[in-house]
């Protein structure tokens, strides 16, 4: 295997799903999504990266809440 399609294929895996789900709820391809967010870095020196980690917690924590639980004592 070419070992640029390993490290992207490795990327892709560890991913926090932040493209995936914007471009889910846009309709959008997903690396038209994470283009933007590499090209937005560059020109606005990291900002982006920064809004992209937020989200990333967001979709965690929201994971969490939304756990299916059956009693308090579940958690």
């Amino acid at each position: 295997m070419n070992p640029v399609q390993t490290i992207k294929q490795y990327f892709e895996k560890q991913a926090f799903g932040v493209c995936t789900r914007i471009g889910e709820k846009l309709q959008m391809r997903t690396s038209v999504i994470r283009l933007f967010f590499i090209y937005a870095s560059f020109l606005t020196i990291g900002s982006p990266l920064i809004i992209y980690l937020i989200l990333a917690f967001w979709l965690k924590m929201k994971s969490y809440v939304r756990s299916k639980r059956s009693s308090v004592w579940d958690l």
